[in-house]
């Protein structure tokens, strides 16, 4: 082989080598740039989802609150009822 065919077969080699190389970093390069930026979506979403949470936990203990309400007028209601009854039978 000429000189210059084997030159050119090494030269071409360490191209593809040096290709190689820079294409690894970059690709590492990329995929710790979508990792942080993976991290970052999650810790948003995170944070809506607690403030949803939150959110849904205060309308849970006012619902609980005015059942519990209701619940207790709904005891009241047929006492009074029959009081009512009652004081129409004597009237």
């Amino acid at each position: 082989m000429s000189e210059v065919i084997l030159a050119s077969i090494i030269t071409g080699i360490f191209a593809i080598i040096a290709q190689m190389i820079i294409a690894k970093s970059s690709s590492d390069k990329l995929y710790a740039k979508l990792d942080k930026d993976s991290e970052l979506a999650d810790a948003k979403i995170e944070s809506r989802l607690e403030r949803h949470q939150a959110v849904t936990d205060t309308k849970i203990e006012e619902l609980t609150r005015e059942v519990r309400e209701h619940n207790n007028f709904a005891r009241r209601i047929p006492v009074l009822e029959e009081k009512v009854a009652n004081l129409e039978k004597k009237g």
